[in-house]
């Protein structure tokens, strides 16, 4: 049994979810087997290769991958996952990223098999745990296709180490232009602060907070705590702030050491993206408020009074 891990990465630096869906396939058994499909990522797949559990490293290089369009590394992954070892992969995984949510799907239809979205759990090599209506509760699948194309919650597997391996790193000749689609730009946020998915702290606030000028008490309590800042959908809908900020179902999964929302009332979507964070504090003036049914702690107070007092007070 042999497993393919799409590794997350900007062609320079290989992404922590990698290591968490590494993590996920050592838990079903088996080779590990990283693809790195990019352009001028030498560096990711030596990085790669040092992964703990990682036996060999595909390092599919060319200008078709360059931005990783799903249209042109669909097919790449697809052909490798009937070619290897002539019986092909038994399980193909990727993160549960925009890349990953956006790939995956396609190789599971040119394989014709079916595709099983954000594991938390593996509990076989055919059966798997993932949540479902908003997380409110976790079903249980099994799946008897040829090939299992997967996509892992990064938050539901501790990370495996990213030294310690010593894999071979093999090159791909292949190269999968389909045409139907060209990459024209992006627009990368630039922060001082952490990452917020890869945050261990991360300060939220809702509709609660009014307008946008007031997440300006997040951003100092944040700096204080060297924390990443995040929102709840209604606060991103409102305008308050973009919404790559957003927490929660719709928006980014995060499960940090320390969760503080604050203004926020608790809504079964907003639940689903930070329920698994190790501690929850909750700030809100609504002592009914929903989000107090699953934080460790909870302060009834305005925010506005007790969110500068707590930055004071670090």
């Amino acid at each position: 049994m042999t497993i393919l891990v799409i590794a997350e990465h900007d062609n320079k630096v290989l992404a922590p979810a990698t290591l968490n869906t590494v993590a996920a396939a050592a838990k079903i058994g088996g080779d590990i087997h990283v693809l790195v499909a990019g352009q001028g990522a030498g560096a990711v797949a030596e990085a790669a290769a040092k992964v703990a559990g990682v036996s060999k490293v595909l390092l599919a290089d060319n200008a078709a991958y360059a931005h990783q369009l799903p249209e042109n590394v669909a097919p790449l992954i697809a052909a490798l996952g009937l070619e290897a070892g002539g019986s092909g992969y038994s399980h193909i995984l990727a993160a549960a990223t925009s890349n990953g949510k956006n790939i995956l799907p396609r190789v599971a239809a040119q394989l014709d098999v079916d595709q099983i979205s954000e594991i938390v759990s593996v509990e076989s090599a055919d059966t798997f745990k993932r949540p479902i209506y908003a997380g409110n509760a976790i079903a249980t699948v099994q799946s008897t296709a040829a090939v299992k194309v997967i996509t892992v919650r990064a938050t539901g597997f501790d990370p495996v180490a990213a030294e310690g391996g010593s894999a071979a790193v093999e090159a791909v000749a292949a190269a999968h232009d389909a045409g139907t689609s060209s990459f024209v730009g992006e627009e990368l946020a630039k922060s001082d602060r952490p990452e917020l998915t890869a945050a261990k702290i991360v300060v939220s606030g809702g509709r609660g907070m009014q307008n946008g000028d007031n997440f300006k008490h997040l951003y100092a309590l944040a700096d204080k705590l060297g924390a990443a800042v995040g929102a709840s959908r209604a606060a991103v809908d409102a305008g308050f702030v973009p919404n790559d900020m957003q927490v929660g179902q719709t928006g980014k999964i995060v499960a940090p050491q320390l969760y503080i929302a604050v203004g926020i009332s608790g809504a079964i979507q907003h639940l689903a993206g930070m329920k698994d964070s190790k501690v929850i504090v909750a700030i809100n003036k609504d002592e009914e408020a929903p989000i107090f049914q699953v934080a460790d702690y909870g302060l009834v107070a305005d925010l506005f009074e007790a969110v500068p007092e707590l930055s004071a007070s670090l």
